[in-house]
């Protein structure tokens, strides 16, 4: 496959996995098929193919960090593919936390939904948003007091 074919697919990928949490959040099949971390699967491939072929001087950008190398190496038409699909595996990683967690925490579906749809676009500040309202709801409410206090 061509990195544009790759690129193109990235997205499209995760689409049926947001969709279960943003318009069908209590339906049992979902948090069935959100609970396994497999669903980063086809992201995380895509990401292996488009960074093997690059390996080399992937590892230079992320070893030696220096602007001029991550704007040369990602500037470019695979970088840039290479990138995408790194961001597309963690936002999906980060929403099935989040998912997983909200849930847990009983937190409401409409507000869990449009901050899915913000994590998908922005998702460092989806995070932070979601981070303040777990610090607000405070621990699970299906977990034994004593297990409240437990760190984590």
């Amino acid at each position: 496959m061509t990195v544009d074919t790759l690129f193109t697919i990235t997205f499209p990928l995760t689409v049926p996995f947001w969709a279960l949490m943003v318009f069908a959040p209590t339906w049992s099949i979902t948090h069935r098929i959100i609970s396994s971390p497999l669903i980063i699967l086809p992201q995380l491939a895509i990401y292996l193919t488009l960074a093997i072929p690059r390996f080399p001087d992937l590892w230079e950008v992320v070893s030696r960090p220096d602007l001029d190398l991550i704007t040369a190496f990602f500037g470019r038409r695979d970088g840039a593919a290479i990138l995408w699909a790194h961001v597309i595996a963690f936002d999906v990683f980060i929403a099935r936390w989040m998912y997983l967690d909200s849930r847990e925490r009983r937190v409401h579906p409409l507000l869990m939904g449009p901050l899915l749809v913000f994590t998908l676009l922005l998702s460092p500040m989806g995070l932070l948003i979601y981070l303040a309202i777990r610090t607000v709801v405070g621990p699970p409410r299906n977990t034994p007091s004593t297990e409240r206090l437990a760190p984590g």
